[in-house]
């Protein structure tokens, strides 16, 4: 595998795309989970490879990804699965074509741009299935996420493969390289995948547990806002050094981002924040007050049914 595309192309990669991949994988996964343990003289809990072996190496899917591509730019807007055969590496070409012109019939502009799959890596077996949809893409794509934890990175854990032609020892062969992306998103992905990020907990969650998350995505979001503060600090400070060279258009943007500073230092900020703030602490003031009158309530509530009881034995009324 080369290190790097020359093709030139320009991709662009919904996050819908990215949902439907995890989604897809999550579901296999959890399917897979009740075939893990061991069982005698069933295949079926061997699903890759082995008798009476139990496999814990995590399940690959595979699907179709669709777009268009204007131009050099090709964007990934959807996805769809696909049944996979193992034993052969290939694919069922009649569900493919199946879901392909039902799709076609609610996305008429889209068109296949190439195939997804999971792993750490592309493997030599995904090359069979990358030419056997050249006869619908003669230059598909080749989506992989890897589906593996990895807390140190910082990027997505998604690839794009695209094939080129080598000669290699004298004899011409397809092998992936690796192209660069952006991810380009329209209002309605921003609102979905904002409301999936917020879901609640199955067993409903605390308050906390929402508050902890909330901070934590706001920590996250200042850590990696520091980061690329710095980044700039350090890009400007070798440039006054001479240790790069000066970029006139870099410097407008730097520029042009440092002049928004100021408006938070004005009077009219201040006075606004110091009213946001009052405000909150009135409102937490008064849940204060009213969380303390509702146990007044209570503890009379409860000391007038004492005593009445006491009353009803003596003859006396109740003084509240």
């Amino acid at each position: 595998m080369a290190s790097s595309s020359s093709s030139g192309l320009t991709f662009k990669l919904h996050p819908l795309v990215i949902v439907n991949i995890s989604d897809h994988y999550t579901r296999v996964k959890s399917q897979m989970n009740p075939t893990l343990a061991p069982s005698h003289g069933n295949n079926a809990a061997a699903p890759n490879g082995g008798d009476g072996v139990v496999s814990t190496l995590p399940p690959r899917v595979y699907g179709c990804v669709i777009g268009v591509q204007k131009g050099r730019t090709v964007e990934i807007f959807n996805s769809f699965e696909l049944l996979y055969d193992p034993s052969t590496h290939s694919l069922d070409r009649t569900f493919l074509e199946k879901k392909q012109e039902l799709y076609k019939k609610v996305f008429p502009h889209f068109y296949i741009l190439g195939w997804y799959s999971t792993g750490s890596d592309a493997e030599e077996s995904d090359m069979h299935i990358h030419k056997a949809l050249m006869d619908i893409n003669e230059s598909p794509v080749y989506v992989l996420l890897n589906p593996s934890i990895n807390h140190s990175q910082k990027d997505l854990p998604v690839s794009i493969y695209e094939s080129e032609l080598h000669v290699i020892d004298g004899i011409p062969q397809l092998i992936f390289v690796l192209s660069s992306y952006t991810i380009e998103t329209v209002e309605a992905e921003r609102i979905s995948v904002d409301h999936v990020a917020h879901l609640k907990p199955s067993d409903g969650g605390s308050a906390a547990t929402q508050l902890a998350a909330h901070l934590t995505g706001i920590h996250s979001a200042i850590k990696m806002l520091h980061s690329r503060i710095k980044v700039l600090h350090h890009y400007l400070l070798a440039m006054q050094k001479g240790d790069v060279p000066c970029e006139n258009s870099l410097l407008r943007q730097v520029s042009s981002l440092l002049r928004r500073l100021p408006a938070i230092e004005s009077g009219k900020f201040q006075d606004d924040f110091l009213m946001e703030y009052n405000d909150t602490l009135l409102i937490s003031y008064l849940a204060m007050l009213t969380n303390c009158s509702s146990g007044m309530n209570e503890l009379v509530d409860k000391f007038n049914t004492a005593y009445d009881r006491h009353t009803r034995r003596g003859g006396r009324t109740a003084f509240m």
